[in-house]
């Protein structure tokens, strides 16, 4: 019987085994193998025999996710202990991965003699691949491959928490997709999937690491940078981004153009917990939007006054018009070679009746997201031919028209009303559109250019260069002017800068398609230089002229011919913004109070103390952290022009800031020594007096009554 028995265990252990759906194995007391089932060699692609007398632990591989395990295999072994159901990946070649659950006992020969272990393996190939895409599933998003919105809030809620207390600055990004709607309203929703997936695309290489980047859902996306709280390589890359998710798309035969705009948030800055963090990044994507999109934005403390600010424009822009607080200046464009003015831009301006001059990069973006923009486009055209009309000679004047104006059917009615009703002539009007309104190419785009060329007007291409990177419609659209943005003019004279040689080709593009030029932005003597000796025709700036009113410009042309003499700074400055804004000037461990009156990448204007000598070092706080350290160069009266010792850096909205800013930590374990001070006024903190080796400064109120 027990023989018996022993051969119907021996026959069923071999039906198990040629089932596939298990094997058996067993080693000496080294750990090499003295029986192994033949489906084991055959997986390995080598016989039973020739893995009898090998290491049994060599039958597999280490791998990322069982690494814990491979360490422990051989450390088991030694320890001669038993084991169950231990994963583990085989040794095979090829690229599909093959799993087994091992198991297994040692035996002894005596009390002490170990002899070996016997054990069992079965296929967990399916479990373990289930397994692996449902983790996928839970922490990636299927469309892209990116991480998806849990697995991203656990990533920011570990780092903030670990960075928290390591006192480490950590970063988000925030984007959404401009015009992406309408992709998938026109091509369909399959379209609009491929397109996110070549988001994605982009977005990896230009962050370099897909690990730090997720989809939030539909058309947001997010990106987290450790250690990175330099708001210059932020803003860089939030550039870098927006440029380059910019780019046309081909998605199944068809060019889509879409935009980006950006939300960023710096910790421990902008907040220490995740919900702090990403409402923050939120606001400031939400102020990126707003600001006109395709820019980038970070969060201040100011933003919700700008979000309530901006929601009381909307308001006061409706009856702008109508309370006749809209007219349009004329900036003067000047043949580059005579100096002689040869027609003027119309520009739109609004002066508030208790705000004063509104810019128009603040109301413009408003009005087109309130669909006011056709009104005022319209209002624009008519005043603008009815002024020019009066004017002498055969000066044109040139008017914006908007993307969503362009693609209003009844463009070239409205057109043709304003020119009837003034009696201005077509060839002296002229339209400058910009790149965006190539965003879907159609017939209809093609059959709107036809239109406006048999009313007889010009049309100029505006901002050249700065849009969507294409110049297969310079083929076919008519235009008779290409107009360089300032953007390429205003770094040509740096060292190093390359745009000189860009507005080079531009023009040898313009001249090969027999159309003018205009250089835009031009504000100093060594930009004039270089435009007029790369033959651009014609210049728009400061150089000649800030816009004027209808008014002036009349009273310049009663002579006739209008011809301005260049005047202005010998070299190339950084731009100046002009402000009203107080901040605080900290002298050794004292603050004072004073107004920002102009403000640059390298330097600002200052009034409000006096008696400071040149070479007076100073840090200047601008909030939220924002310290620069500055030295005086220029003290005037109760004016002071400052130098900085390190750039600032573009704020993303057409502003600067720091590039870095001082750390909470920082202020925290310094006791905030600073005492602020009332305007005008400089004191000691431990109130004893000051040395008389230091300067004295005065108060405005002084110098006023010296």
């Amino acid at each position: 019987m027990a023989t018996t028995a022993s051969k119907n265990a021996t026959l069923l252990l071999q039906n198990f085994e040629e089932s596939g759906r298990g094997w058996f194995w067993s080693t000496d007391s080294e750990g090499l193998i003295t029986y192994i089932s033949a489906s084991v060699g055959e997986l390995l692609g080598t016989s039973t025999d020739a893995l009898i007398g090998t290491a049994f632990a060599q039958l597999f591989q280490q791998s990322d996710e069982s690494a814990g395990h491979q360490r422990t295999l051989p450390f088991i072994l030694r320890k001669q202990s038993k084991f169950d159901d231990l994963p583990l990946q085989a040794a095979k070649p090829g690229e599909d991965e093959v799993w087994w659950a091992v198991s297994g006992r040692p035996f002894f020969h005596s009390a002490d003699k170990f002899g070996g272990y016997r054990g069992s393996g079965a296929d967990i190939t399916v479990q373990r691949i289930n397994a692996k895409d449902n983790s996928r599933l839970a922490t990636y998003d299927s469309l892209t491959g990116l991480l998806n919105r849990f697995r991203m809030s656990k990533l920011l809620d570990t780092t903030l928490s670990a960075f928290k207390h390591q006192r480490r600055a950590c970063s988000v990004m925030l984007i959404d997709l401009d015009r992406f709607k309408h992709v998938n309203d026109t091509l369909g929703h399959p379209a609009g999937d491929a397109l996110l997936k070549q988001v994605a695309e982009r977005l990896i290489k230009v962050v370099g690491d897909r690990e730090k980047i997720g989809r939030l859902g539909g058309d947001e996306f997010q990106i987290i940078l450790q250690d990175v709280d330099d708001r210059g390589t932020l803003g860089d890359m939030a550039d870098k981004i927006i440029k380059s998710l910019s780019h046309p798309y081909s998605v199944d035969g068809s060019r889509c153009i879409i935009g980006a705009s950006v939300g960023i948030a710096v910790s421990p800055f902008d907040g220490q917990s995740s919900e702090d963090l990403i409402r923050n990044a939120d606001l400031a994507l939400y102020a990126a939007k707003g600001g006109g999109r395709g820019r980038f934005r970070f969060y201040s403390s100011e933003l919700l006054q700008v979000a309530e600010d901006r929601r009381v424009l909307e308001e006061d822009l409706r009856d702008a018009l109508a309370n006749e607080q809209i007219w349009l200046a004329y900036q003067p464009v000047v043949d580059a070679k005579t100096n002689a003015v040869t027609g003027f831009e119309a520009l739109i301006r609004w002066q508030h009746p208790e705000r004063g001059h509104i810019s128009p990069a603040l109301f413009i973006p408003i009005a087109e997201e309130t669909n006011l923009i056709g009104e005022l486009g319209e209002w624009a055209l008519q005043k603008a031919c009815e002024q020019a009309a009066k004017w002498p000679g055969k000066l044109r004047v040139a008017v914006n028209v908007s993307p969503i104006q362009f693609a209003n059917d009844l463009l070239p009615k409205i057109i043709e009303s304003a020119l009837t009703a003034s009696g201005l002539s077509p060839e002296r009007l002229e339209l400058e559109i910009t790149e965006g309104v190539f965003l879907q190419e159609s017939s209809d785009t093609d059959l709107m250019f036809e239109a406006l060329k048999n009313i007889g007007v010009r049309l100029a291409l505006d901002d050249f260069g700065t849009g969507y990177s294409s110049l297969g419609y310079l083929r076919t659209a008519p235009f008779d002017k290409i107009k360089i943005d300032q953007s390429f003019v205003r770094t040509a004279t740096e060292p190093g800068s390359r745009d000189g040689a860009i507005i080079a080709a531009i023009v040898a593009l313009a001249e090969a398609l027999d159309m003018d030029t205009t250089a835009e932005g031009i504000e100093s003597l060594d930009q004039l230089e270089m435009i007029r000796g790369l033959n651009v025709s014609h210049v728009q700036g400061f150089i000649y002229s800030q816009a004027v009113s209808n008014e002036e410009l009349l009273e310049r042309l009663q002579a006739g011919e209008w011809k301005i003499t260049p005047t202005g700074p010998a070299v190339t400055r950084g731009d100046r913004h002009s402000m009203f804004r107080k901040i605080g000037v900290i002298h050794e461990n004292h603050c004072y109070n004073v107004v920002l009156r102009n403000l640059s990448v390298s330097g600002a204007l200052i009034e409000g103390i006096v008696n400071v000598p040149e070479g007076t070092n100073f840090v200047l706080d601008f909030g939220d952290g924002q310290l620069a350290v500055s030295t005086v160069v220029r003290s005037m009266g109760h004016q002071q022009g400052i130098e900085f010792e390190e750039r600032l850096v573009n704020d993303g909205n057409g502003g600067l800031c720091t590039s870095r800013r001082i750390s909470p930590y920082m202020l925290a374990a310094a006791g905030m020594p600073i005492t602020k001070l009332p305007p005008g006024y400089y004191q000691n903190s431990d109130a004893e007096p000051r040395p008389k080796t230091l300067p004295t400064f005065g108060t405005v109120s002084d110098w006023k009554a010296g």
